[in-house]
């Protein structure tokens, strides 16, 4: 059995989040248990862009890429599978948009000072 695109989208989406969210904690463990890679450059800079984008997106009033693309699928599909279900009660919360951006904005102002608390290093 094939999963739909939609629920595709969603899944890469959720692994998105995690990235930029789950990210953080890591470089902090990573710090102060010595793991190397949390100083690594390409990953750093990967996690700073990746709140930069979101924090971009919500400042100019746009849709995430990602789930506009899984809406347009899913008015096609109709319908909800098991991984669409559980993955947007993680994922989407009824805010108002001023609340989501000021989070942002702040999560990004703390990866940013993370760079300065927790440099990254070229090999």
């Amino acid at each position: 059995m094939t999963l739909p695109l939609a629920d595709v989208i969603l899944a890469v989406h959720f692994l998105f989040v995690l990235f930029v969210v789950g990210s953080l904690p890591v470089i902090w463990a990573g710090a102060w248990r010595g793991w190397d890679f949390v100083r690594s450059h390409r990953f750093r800079f990967a996690h700073l862009g990746a709140i930069l984008f979101v924090v971009g997106e919500s400042l100019l009033g746009m849709v995430c890429p990602l789930t506009a693309w899984e809406d347009e699928l899913r008015q096609t599909e109709g319908g909800g599978s098991f991984i669409q279900r559980w993955l947007h009660h993680i994922l989407f919360y009824d805010f108002p948009e001023g609340v989501l951006t000021t989070v942002y904005v702040l999560f990004a102002l703390l990866v940013a000072a993370t760079f300065k608390l927790v440099p990254p290093r070229r090999r």
